[in-house]
């Protein structure tokens, strides 16, 4: 699931990077279906190829320093965020914003529009592992 590339994603907060899933394009017996029939679906899945850092948190001890302050400031700390690299997620497909990077469809979803996670493990389990 890794991107190989020579330029670097850094994505913002609770996004959430995630490469669709292919096999929902198609019926149970193989046939490609139409893109205005699962356009009408509201819910989409794929794999989270990479997350952010997650919810910023204020620093009490960085609100109370003076701006000429001599004393180190403690760099940003962040609520992580559930979603892992490798997860298998089910998401709102209207809060998806769909971009294209070095030729492969990708898309970005906030973690608060996730509604499912389903862990590599689980995947295995299922049999749904490639």
């Amino acid at each position: 699931m890794a991107i190989s590339t020579k330029k670097k994603i850094i994505l913002v907060g609770d996004r959430i990077l995630v490469e669709p899933d292919k096999d929902q394009e198609k019926t149970a017996h193989g046939l490609y279906l139409p893109p205005g029939v699962k356009e009408k679906d509201k819910v989409q899945a794929g794999y989270i190829v990479k997350v952010g850092p997650g919810y910023p948190v204020v620093n009490p001890s960085f609100v109370d320093q003076e701006p000429w302050s001599t004393t180190p400031k403690e760099p940003v700390k962040y609520i992580p965020l559930q979603a892992e690299e490798g997860d298998y997620a089910l998401f709102l497909r209207d809060s998806a914003i769909e971009i294209e990077f070095e030729g492969k469809q990708y898309l970005i979803v906030q973690q608060s529009h996730l509604l499912v996670l389903i862990r590599p493990d689980a995947l295995a389990q299922l049999g749904l592992t490639e």
